[in-house]
């Protein structure tokens, strides 16, 4: 006879394949999903999601939900786009998420895209945190912080706008 928890050990499936509207077929295990117990906000009954990078969108993280897998919100590593980028993480988060350790988590931000890409800004004010051993994830509002909501990511000039800017 089987406790539960052999019971749900033994019928979970070692992957998962998932047609995404989105993003076409993704294959990934149990242990590629976060759990965000609190939800996001505006998604506060979607609890389960896969961080996705894309092939022709490395510099972006697609968090896919799993419970509803018309949405999909891109975000990016703000360390990576803003040297200066220096959040005070509150310590109730830290608590909550079960991190231990600096390397234990990964944090995000939201990117904001506007109509045809003309505007591309990144919430600077609410991070998301990613347990990496625990697989748990939280956005947590910076209280008392001045990072925006919408701070205006940089942009990389093209070939063309580079060549016109060196005088060539």
């Amino acid at each position: 006879m089987f406790t539960m928890n052999e019971v749900s050990v033994q019928s979970m499936p070692e992957s998962t394949t998932i047609e995404f509207p989105r993003f076409g077929a993704f294959t990934f295990s149990p242990t590629d999903v976060f759990e965000f117990t609190w939800g996001l906000p505006g998604f506060p009954k979607l609890h389960r999601w896969l961080a996705l990078t894309l092939d022709t969108q490395p510099n972006f993280v697609w968090l896919q939900s799993l419970d509803d897998l018309n949405v999909a919100i891109p975000t990016a590593d703000p360390y990576a786009v803003f040297d200066d980028y220096a959040p005070r993480i509150p310590a109730y988060a830290i608590a909550s998420l079960g991190i231990a350790d600096p390397t234990d988590f990964a944090t995000l931000c939201v990117v904001i895209v506007s109509a045809n890409a003309e505007e591309i800004s990144m919430n600077l004010f609410a991070p998301i945190l990613l347990n990496l051993k625990n697989r748990r994830g939280r956005q947590v509002p910076l209280d008392g912080s001045s990072y925006p909501v919408r701070m205006p990511m940089p942009r990389k000039a093209s070939a063309a706008e580079s060549a016109a800017l060196q005088g060539g």
